[in-house]
């Protein structure tokens, strides 16, 4: 069972993924530029520690505290 903190964590660890993918070629050489875009495309609406604090905050049974 998935408990709300791994729920909140996995969200924004899915989020720095995409941003080492859009933003640092350097981190994550080798990967094609069409992915580089469709991470860059992805981000713009994914949500973030903000996002994930209100969403805690409005379900807290559903997500965990985005600082643990």
């Amino acid at each position: 069972m998935t408990t709300p903190f791994e729920r909140t964590r996995a969200v924004l660890k899915t989020r720095e993924f995409l941003c080492a993918l859009a933003h640092h070629p350097t981190r994550t050489p080798g990967v094609p530029e069409a992915v580089r875009q469709q991470a860059v495309t992805l981000l713009r609406h994914y949500p973030g520690t903000g996002d994930m604090s209100l969403a805690h905050g409005a379900i807290p049974n559903w997500f965990g505290p985005p600082d643990g």
